[in-house]
């Protein structure tokens, strides 16, 4: 079995849909959506793309899409683009929101029992770098057999080790750290490989559907900040770290 991982998409439809023309995510057998689906300028559109995929898509909550059905619910002090993400959803995409499963497993072949979660196996946003300590990665994987794990929530892609446990994280489709472009990943269950991926995208062009698309006030903001400009890896990594609970 291949399966396309693809994770924090935050409403950018022109990645997702360049994503999903991508022929190895087009012939996956499975496509396995970690979580972060909605919240950002294009959700109504986005959630529905991903909706046609069918019994193809495995689904997984994120915690942007637990606080979006939050915001319905009357919870304040979320994300501007997630308050005003919440307010387009219709009905069926917040029911569908709504009962999202925390993790699905896999049986994949070389790539064993293959976990996937949002953020941990625990929480939908705790946080975990690729140069998190082992022993936080002991108390993060504690009480879990699986043989691959695969999260998301940080938006860096990575391929670690943590006592013979192998961690994926395929990076951020709509809202990258680090190198701009679409991220995604492929497991092959048949050869056990694990390969991180990224779709080019046309900065321009992407915000030019994303400020045509989308009636967010903020809009130009937001494309300036995760379209136009990216944060660094190292940037994200101290901020998490700090998330994290490093000193």
């Amino acid at each position: 079995m291949r399966v396309a991982v693809l994770s924090d998409i935050h409403g950018v439809l022109p990645a997702l849909e360049a994503v999903l023309a991508e022929p190895e995510v087009a012939g996956a057998d499975l496509i396995v959506l970690t979580g972060d689906m909605a919240a950002g300028p294009m959700p109504v559109e986005t959630l529905d793309l991903l909706v046609s995929l069918g019994e193809r898509a495995l689904w997984v909550s994120g915690n942007a899409d637990r606080e979006l059905v939050e915001v319905l619910a009357g919870k304040t002090g979320h994300h501007a683009v997630s308050t005003w993400a919440a307010g387009r959803l219709r009905r069926d995409q917040v029911e569908l929101l709504a009962g999202l499963p925390a993790r699905q497993v896999l049986e994949l072949g070389r790539l064993g029992t293959t976990l996937f979660v949002h953020a941990t196996a625990r929480s939908d946003e705790e946080v975990i770098l690729v140069d998190s300590s082992l022993e936080r990665w002991g108390e993060v994987l504690a009480g879990e057999s699986a043989a691959t794990v695969v999260v998301g929530n940080t938006h860096m892609p990575f391929v670690r080790l943590v006592d013979r446990v192998r961690v994926v994280n395929p990076g951020s489709v709509g809202m990258p750290y680090g190198t701009y472009g679409a991220h995604w990943a492929l497991l092959d269950g048949e050869s056990g490989a694990v390969t991180l991926r990224c779709t080019p995208l046309d900065a321009r062009r992407v915000g030019e559907r994303l400020r045509a698309g989308s009636g967010f006030d903020g809009i130009e903001e937001w494309v300036g900040e995760y379209v136009t400009s990216v944060y660094s890896d190292a940037e994200a990594l101290r901020v998490f770290a700090g998330a994290e609970g490093r000193g």
